[in-house]
């Protein structure tokens, strides 16, 4: 384990939970992963308090849990229920993105095809966890424009329990697809919000998830070996 971003000395447990998160959700740390506090104390250069705080943090927001005689590991979504989150995102989605393009105004249509040209400049240079990142920027912009922040919050609580397979996702995608693809969703939403066509934005949202859900879906029959599935990724979930 090499968490390698050693934290400032203040808030200390805000910045311990931090890294680790980082490292779960990028999949440095996988589904299993023991989290010794005195190693991880050691490894990030604090005493074991912050430390044990973070790990406490962690297992309340559903990354770790206390299993017997081995203390806290970290936490998988099995594909199972990565196969729940996508029906659900796919309903929430939908709906933020109908309603942002209802809404949206100029300014942050200006906004999303900034971040766009960033994504675009992140594939470009192989730089995929900020692919991501953008990814999900350029999203809030539009789902903030709905006004409904409740239901935005719940979005990016899903996005952080599915980051991991995302993150596995665009790493086998980007050697096998042409680069144009991995912004063709992007640049179409950002056309549907410029025209504040919340039927075409919604309906470019579900396919997108829909195609997500399906691989999904693939996968775990794989996983169970039924006919018709993927091979399954050997990472972690």
């Amino acid at each position: 384990m090499d968490l390698a971003k050693p934290p400032k000395p203040t808030l200390l447990a805000d910045q311990v939970y931090d890294v680790l998160h980082e490292a779960i959700v990028s999949g440095r740390l996988p589904a299993g992963s023991r989290l010794r506090i005195r190693d991880v104390a050691a490894q990030v250069g604090t005493s074991v308090m912050p430390v044990r705080e973070a790990i406490r943090r962690l297992e309340e927001a559903g990354f770790a849990a206390r299993e017997p005689h081995k203390g806290a590991v970290v936490t998988g979504v099995s594909l199972e229920g990565l196969v729940h989150i996508y029906a659900v995102r796919t309903i929430l989605e939908r709906e933020a993105a109908r309603t942002g393009a209802a809404n949206i105004s100029a300014g942050d249509c200006d906004r999303m095809e900034v971040t766009l040209g960033l994504l675009r400049t992140a594939v470009d240079e192989g730089r995929l966890e900020d692919y991501l990142d953008f990814d999900e920027q350029l999203l809030t912009i539009l789902y903030a424009a709905g006004g409904n922040p409740v239901l935005v919050s719940t979005i990016e609580s899903l996005w952080e329990q599915c980051r991991t397979y995302k993150t596995m996702g665009i790493r086998s995608r980007y050697d096998s697809v042409n680069a144009a693809d991995l912004w063709t969703y992007q640049q179409q939403l950002l056309v549907a919000a410029r025209a504040n066509d919340s039927d075409a934005a919604a309906a470019v949202s579900e396919a997108s998830l829909r195609t997500a859900a399906d691989e999904v879906r693939s996968r775990l029959a794989a996983e169970r070996g039924e006919p018709g599935g993927a091979e399954p990724s050997e990472a972690s979930i």
